[in-house]
């Protein structure tokens, strides 16, 4: 009897176990009802970063039949001629609209729905905390965030790596090529999506968060635009050979991003280098002559810096973003309803 028994308890637990380990793979409490709440935004934010890295895998593909007909990597001369940048700029142009999409259809309508319909009030009142809603709520949103824009930056900058050193197919110091590559989809698009939770928390309607998170999106876009380059380490290169004739022009890097050019005088003083345009080259010998120019003064930021500016503004955007998470955090705990 008793050995009966054991064998029935055994597989009793056996059974058990097999049971919580297939639970295990599964979403569960909080989790679960967060993702079902927003599946549908979740699943196509899924689906169409799923589509848009096939395209760009494909795209790179065509592209590298093309630039095996020029020798690459060593790519012979002339290859420009019949290359087509337009997919490339045009993919980098729509990656740009991707923070503002993800921030206005997602990170908005996130708490402001709940608030808007009545649900928050309906899960303040159970056993689970405000906190906890909320952070759950941040963290399988940011996850699948993370996840896409990943996955889409990874395949973008996979598909611009071969081209990337000329600025014919794309220039790394402007923005399509700047903020459409390496971390700074994730950072940029993380930012606005919590920014889009905060105002949507602070606001409480679904339609007028969604407009202001879209006027914080474009706002964002602007003054980033205007920090970007500030983030590299400006070179300067003089001369002394004068500044008019053949190869008295300083040489600067492949793709290095001009940031200003003035004449060096003798005294080691610079001027502006439209200063002495006259009409003719004997007074522009003239004007020269009188202000002591002797050579050009070149500021420039290499593209060897663009990974680490790269990874020093996803650096600064981050700690907004967790800035902003924390400030929902503590918001939400006791004024959220």
């Amino acid at each position: 009897m008793s050995t009966m028994t054991s064998t029935g308890s055994t597989s009793s637990d056996s059974v058990r176990t097999e049971a919580d380990r297939g639970r295990g793979l599964r979403l569960g409490g909080m989790n679960w009802l967060v993702w079902r709440q927003h599946r549908a935004a979740y699943w196509t934010l899924l689906a169409a970063a799923a589509v848009a890295v096939a395209v760009m895998v494909y795209q790179r593909q065509q592209m590298m039949t093309y630039l095996e007909g020029y020798d690459y990597p060593r790519l012979k001369d002339g290859w420009e001629d019949k290359f087509d940048p337009a997919p490339l700029n045009s993919t980098a142009q729509v990656l740009q609209l991707l923070p503002v999409l993800i921030g206005v259809f997602l990170g908005a309508p996130l708490l402001a729905g709940d608030l808007e319909s009545g649900t928050a009030k309906l899960v303040s009142a159970q056993s689970v905390s405000r906190v906890r809603w909320i952070t759950t709520k941040l963290g399988v949103t940011a996850l699948v965030v993370v996840v896409c824009t990943t996955a889409i930056s990874a395949a973008f900058t996979w598909w611009w790596s071969p081209v990337k050193s000329s600025s014919y197919a794309l220039s790394w110091y402007d923005d399509a090529g700047f903020d459409s590559s390496g971390p700074m989809p994730v950072a940029l698009t993380l930012l606005t999506v919590v920014a889009g939770v905060a105002i949507g928390m602070l606001l409480r309607r679904t339609l007028l968060s969604m407009v202001v998170t879209l006027g914080f999106a474009v706002a964002l876009r602007l003054v980033w635009s205007q920090f970007r380059l500030s983030l590299g380490n400006v070179v300067t290169v003089t001369t002394h050979n004068g500044v008019m004739g053949e190869n008295v022009y300083p040489n600067l890097p492949d793709s290095a991003n001009l940031v200003d050019q003035s004449y060096l005088t003798a005294s080691g003083d610079t001027i502006d280098w439209g200063s002495c345009n006259e009409a003719t080259e004997k007074a522009t010998t003239a004007c020269l002559e009188k202000a002591q120019v002797v050579g050009w003064s070149v500021d420039y930021i290499p593209m060897s810096q663009m990974s680490g500016m790269q990874l020093l503004g996803a650096s600064i955007l981050l700690a907004l973003t967790a800035g902003i998470a924390a400030f929902i955090i503590l918001w939400g705990r006791k004024r959220l309803v």
